[in-house]
């Protein structure tokens, strides 16, 4: 059976590539906050644990109810499974080139048996970035269906993808820092990872623009799987690497309870 579900409001491709320039350019800000001063580990997962509120706030608030309301089980099944399969098949690439990436390093000193070099420390990371970028390409696409959703759910999920990428680069470049990389290249090398980003909204904005029907609700069901897979099994992972406090478990409730009354109010 066709669903009847009405167009989603949607604003010109022009202003939704706009709202996918503002979490870039954050996330180079980030980057270069951290070369500048680098935040303690608790603000970061402060952070971390805020990010994960707002974009859990948005999946309840307007993806979930948008779905729910249609009735369409089957696609939904269908969105909601390839959104699973995809984030597993894409940690489970991204871990092993990490693993690849940390193995190079730590046989490298045994090779020249007398520590890095100076070439080898400030070589390029392209395990991480690798799995940054794709990350970061799949922010752009949540970015593309939040807007396919309406005009409303994708500016509140383009602030929630902000403040994740503010951490990200923050993270980032303190990774590169440490790997021996200067700071106006860490932050360039930020600069060039946050691209892909934009590619992935305007595939986003370009192949879901328009959608409707039984497509929208598996873009919409995909969506919903891989923003949960991110706060629960990302987000929330990285921010319990350190020693959980009251203060944090409230920050996820804060960015919760924000967007909350923001989605209620706009």
């Amino acid at each position: 059976m066709l669903l009847t579900i009405p167009t989603a409001v949607t604003p010109p491709w022009t202003t939704m590539l706009g709202f996918s320039v503002l979490p870039a350019v954050v996330m180079i800000a980030g980057a270069a906050l951290a070369v500048w001063r680098a935040p303690g580990p608790q603000l970061r997962s402060a952070i971390l644990h805020f990010a994960a509120g707002v974009i859990f706030s948005v999946v309840a608030v307007e993806l979930l109810p948008d779905i729910v309301q249609h009735h369409a089980p089957y696609e939904v099944a269908l969105g909601f499974g390839l959104g699973v399969a995809t984030m597993l098949g894409l940690r489970y690439f991204t871990q092993r080139l990490e693993k690849k990436e940390a193995a190079g390093k730590e046989a490298q000193p045994t090779a020249t048996g007398s520590g890095p070099t100076q070439a080898t420390a400030a070589a390029l990371p392209w395990g991480l970035l690798v799995a940054i970028g794709i990350d970061i390409f799949i922010d752009g696409l949540l970015l593309g269906i939040g807007f396919a959703a309406g005009a409303k759910e994708g500016t509140l999920l383009a602030i929630a993808l902000t403040i994740e990428l503010l951490s990200l680069g923050l993270a980032t470049a303190v990774e590169l820092r440490q790997d021996g990389h200067g700071k106006g290249r860490a932050v360039a090398i930020v600069a060039g990872t946050s691209l892909m980003l934009l590619i992935g909204a305007g595939i986003g904005t370009t192949v879901l623009r328009g959608a409707t029907g039984n497509m929208l609700e598996i873009v919409l069901s995909f969506g919903l799987a891989a923003l949960l897979f991110l706060v629960t099994e990302e987000l929330l992972t990285e921010a319990h690497e350190e020693p959980e406090t009251p203060l944090m478990t409230l920050a996820f409730f804060v960015g919760f309870l924000l967007f909350l009354l923001l989605g209620m109010v706009a």
